[in-house]
């Protein structure tokens, strides 16, 4: 999984999560914290997506080379 993870990521994935940790102290439970989850929420999505996007190009590309060995034999 550390490979799909860059560095970036990781800091965003860091970063995102102590802003909301961050607001949940400093707003408490109101209806602001809907807002702050919802950002968080998205931040989660867009990380996901991007692994998602990662570990399906890594299967390609392992196909594409099955496909170049057969086509050399």
């Amino acid at each position: 999984m550390n490979k799909h993870f860059d560095t970036p990521t990781v800091v965003v994935i860091v970063v995102t999560f102590v802003l909301f940790v961050v607001a949940l102290f400093v707003k408490g439970l109101t209806h602001d914290i809907l807002l702050e989850a919802g950002v968080f929420l998205v931040s989660v999505k867009l990380i996901l997506m991007s692994y998602k996007s990662s570990v399906g190009n890594a299967r390609v590309l392992e196909e594409l080379e099955e496909i170049k060995k057969r086509l050399n034999n």
